[in-house]
């Protein structure tokens, strides 16, 4: 079997009693769940947390970040994650949720908040009175976590609704790149990013993204680039390149075991491709690193 970057399941993070998690919460008090977090990896959930104390190095896509006390961090699906460092002294408080979670009962659309966005940072320090009121609103979601209530999940959801309302406003006055209402051609470009981060190693034709999206190639093209800034194509390629140069960082895959992954016709296309988009071969990027 070729390896790929695994995904993990929100399951794999809670107790073993609960067979089908949507929500969980991690803090100092909390088991640490027993994944290899120290590699490249996806996940089907998203997450919003605070650093406490202690430091931890964590890359997220091809990007490296540095915590410490008052990191807030903000991680979607649609990154590949990884922690190489993390002190014994590290404390955080997080929580993990899925989007069916989030969307039951009208909840808002999670990829309607800029921080969920794949080429967002995802790693930032608060000020002082946010990151106590982000800390305290944390707690109190651990604390209804931790307590047995027939509406513990709609209490639960009700308050990451808030957390994800107060992060949003911190997010922008960091980054101005808010959200607000999304247009059609804001939810098209929307959409069309979810498609290529679950179909990009496969399919690599606009007509594949343009069908499941009932439009035409055309207009598919045109709302990208008008809505991103970037071609629908850039968006396929950047995909595909993040993956072949997470891929190409473990050196016990072979190069023509990476090409076979991201469905390269073989060895050679896969060379063409990477040296045509990065001005290097996969064999020199990877003596580099």
């Amino acid at each position: 079997m070729t390896p790929v970057i695994p995904v993990y399941q929100l399951d794999a993070l809670a107790e073993p009693a609960q067979t089908s998690a949507a929500v969980f919460f991690l803090g100092p008090n909390s088991a640490a769940p027993r994944l290899p977090i120290n590699l490249p990896y996806r996940s089907d959930y998203y997450k919003i947390g605070i650093c406490l104390r202690g430091s931890a190095r964590l890359q997220v896509n091809l990007e490296t970040y540095e915590l410490g006390p008052d990191s807030l961090m903000v991680l979607s699906p649609y990154v590949i994650k990884q922690w190489s460092y993390m002190s014994a002294d590290c404390d955080a408080l997080s929580i993990f949720f899925t989007k069916d979670f989030i969307s039951a009962g009208g909840g808002p659309n999670l990829d309607a908040f800029a921080f969920f966005e794949r080429d967002a940072r995802h790693v930032f320090t608060l000020l002082p009175a946010a990151a106590k009121s982000i800390t305290a609103l944390l707690q109190t979601i651990e604390q209804k976590y931790d307590t047995p209530h027939v509406y513990r999940a709609e209490i639960l959801r009700s308050l990451i609704h808030i957390l994800l309302h107060e992060t949003a406003p911190i997010y922008s006055a960091q980054h101005v790149s808010s959200k607000a209402v999304q247009t059609r051609s804001q939810l098209i470009a929307a959409e069309f990013k979810q498609l290529v981060n679950t179909h990009y190693a496969s399919e690599r034709s606009l007509a594949f993204y343009a069908d499941k999206l009932c439009i035409t190639p055309k207009h598919l093209a045109e709302t990208v680039k008008e809505t991103t800034g970037k071609r629908a194509v850039e968006w396929l390629v950047e995909a595909v390149l993040l993956e072949a140069h997470v891929l190409l960082q473990n050196t016990a895959l072979t190069i023509s075991q990476i090409a076979d992954t991201l469905h390269f016709a073989d060895q050679s296309t896969f060379g063409r491709f990477f040296r045509n988009n990065t001005g290097v071969s996969p064999a020199t990027y990877r003596q580099r690193l």
